[in-house]
């Protein structure tokens, strides 16, 4: 989804500047100004290796600047990007205490609160498999807290992010950012799933996965971690706010801020999962910082600006 005007405080700024701080990176936007591009398009178009324009498209990415989709080709699958912005406006006066501000929380994939599991299901930390693959009971043993990578072909699993914002805030915007694809035995790139989230109980929207990525080594994983398994997923954001609820910038249902029930120094629960009457039973596999292409875990954010009198706690 095209932006075309991005205003930005001078401390958000910084890291915009960062990654325009390379010319390379500089006519990658221009590039992607005219049109969408793979990543062998800009390859060709800078003169560069394909592992080289990757590396600056992932740091564009990572800045908001560039956003990038996999999507089916004749052999396997392609990183289709497109550029977010037209233009950014930067405010360098300092921001007044009432002003917008984001809280923001990361949990590792394996610190889940509850879960329900199908295999072929199983977790790995950096180092090796925790309990057996396809093993639900692996999903219970104490080492999946330093879990980086889960997978399940069907079922849930569900974070409980803490919200310590000041009680005197009101919440403007919802964000959940995560890696993430299908689940099939080994891998496989034509694998749809409609994998959903739900925030607090309420279900705000679903994705379909193209597939259970796999074929290229995800940059991010280790030596030990075989081939024949999925090596990276999708970087997708949720979003919900006042009017409504969005999958990177896509509006995907009407259900907004309010029927959350987000509230300052509450606990939010997220569940990622796959509902049983979905279409497309593909699982799930989410990838953390040391899996995949993305060095995050689950990413959770709330934009929220000062209120003028303290809130009071919500009645339990």
């Amino acid at each position: 989804m095209l932006h075309h005007i991005k205003e930005l405080s001078g401390k958000e700024s910084v890291a915009i500047f960062r990654a325009l701080g390379s010319s390379t990176r500089v006519r990658i936007i221009e590039l992607l100004s005219h049109r969408e591009m793979n990543i062998n398009e800009l390859s060709g178009a800078l003169g560069l290796t394909q592992p080289s324009v990757t590396k600056h498209v992932q740091i564009l990415e990572e800045a908001g600047l560039v956003q990038s989709d996999y999507i089916a080709a004749p052999q396997g699958t392609q990183k289709r990007c497109k550029r977010v912005f037209e233009r950014f406006l930067v405010d360098l006066a300092p921001k007044t205490p009432d002003s917008e501000g984001y809280a923001e929380s990361e949990l590792p994939v394996g610190m889940y609160a509850d879960v329900e599991i199908h295999p072929t299901c199983g977790l790995a930390t950096r180092d090796k498999f925790i309990g057996l693959v396809d093993s639900p009971l692996a999903f219970y043993l104490p080492e999946r807290s330093q879990a980086e990578i889960i997978w399940s072909s069907g079922g849930w699993v569900e974070y409980a992010f803490p919200n310590t914002i000041p009680l005197n805030t009101h919440i403007k915007v919802m964000e959940l950012a995560m890696e993430v694809g299908s689940e099939a035995p080994g891998y496989n790139n034509h694998y749809p799933s409609d994998i959903t989230v739900w925030i607090n109980g309420v279900e705000i929207g679903t994705w379909c996965s193209a597939g259970d990525f796999g074929g290229t080594r995800g940059h991010l994983n280790p030596a030990w971690f075989p081939d024949n398994m999925n090596q990276w997923g999708v970087l997708k954001t949720w979003q919900v706010d006042e009017q409504g609820a969005f999958i990177d910038g896509v509006s995907i249902s009407d259900v907004n801020l309010e029927q959350l029930n987000i509230h300052p120094w509450q606990v939010t629960k997220v569940r990622i999962g796959v509902k049983p009457e979905s279409a497309n039973q593909g699982g799930f596999t989410l990838f953390g910082k040391g899996f995949g292409n993305y060095q995050m875990g689950l990413v959770f954010r709330l934009l929220h600006e000062t209120e003028s009198q303290p809130a009071k706690p919500p009645r339990k």
